[in-house]
C-alpha cells in the first residue's frame, strides 16, 4: 500500500503554484488561477481516497503544479530542484510542447503521460475533469465540440489510471454534449 499524501508536502507545492500563477485569472473571469490546480489536487485526492496504494504525494504534487511549466516563467530545474526528479518529470509530461503545431500537442502529450506512472495520468483525468465546465460565452460550437472530442480522447487514452476519476470524467463529457446547439 502506497503512503498517504501529506499535508507539508501539499502546503508546499500549493505556495510554488500560487507564487508561480501569482496574477493570472481563471480565463474569463476576476478569479485567482490557483483555484483551477486546487480544483485539480481535489479530484486527485478524492480519487486516492478511494484507490488507495498511489504515490499520493506524487500525484497531488503534480496535481497543484501541472500548469506551472506551461503557464508561468518557472522552469523545469526549479521545480526539480523543489519536488525532486518523479515531480518533474511528471509535470513536464503533463505540459504541452508549444513548439508543436497545435492540433499536435494533445497526441504529444498523451503520449508523454502514458510514459509516466498512473498518478500522472490521475492528473490529466482530472485536470479535465475541473476544465469541463460551462464554456466561455465566446466559443463557437466548433470549438465546444472539438474541446469534447478531447476530452473523450483523454478518457479513452487514460481511463485506466482510475475507476473513480475515469467515471467522473465520463459523466461530465455526456454531460458537455447539452452545450452543443
Amino acid at each position: 500500500m502506497g503512503k498517504r499524501w501529506s499535508q507539508d508536502t501539499y502546503i508546499e507545492a500549493y505556495w510554488f503554484a500560487a507564487n508561480a500563477h501569482r496574477g493570472q485569472t481563471v480565463p474569463g473571469t476576476d478569479l485567482p488561477y490557483i483555484i483551477h490546480p486546487t480544483l485539480v489536487a481535489l479530484e486527485v485526492i478524492a480519487a486516492l481516497d478511494l484507490e488507495p496504494g498511489q504515490n499520493e504525494d506524487l500525484a497531488v504534487q503534480c496535481a497543484l503544479l501541472h500548469d506551472v511549466i506551461e503557464d508561468s516563467d518557472v522552469g523545469l530545474e526549479q521545480i526539480r530542484a523543489g519536488f525532486g526528479e518523479a515531480v518533474a518529470k511528471g509535470v513536464l509530461a503533463l505540459s504541452k510542447d508549444e513548439s508543436l503545431a497545435k492540433e499536435l500537442r494533445l497526441e504529444d502529450s498523451l503520449r508523454r503521460i502514458r510514459l509516466e506512472s498512473r498518478e500522472v495520468w490521475m492528473v490529466k483525468l482530472a485536470d479535465r475533469i475541473t476544465n469541463l465546465r460551462p464554456p466561455p460565452q465566446f466559443w463557437t460550437g466548433e470549438e465546444i465540440a472539438r474541446y469534447r472530442e478531447e476530452a473523450l480522447r483523454i478518457y479513452e487514452t487514460l481511463k485506466d489510471a482510475s475507476p473513480a476519476l475515469s467515471t467522473r470524467l465520463k459523466a461530465r463529457i455526456d454531460a458537455y454534449q447539452a452545450y452543443l446547439k
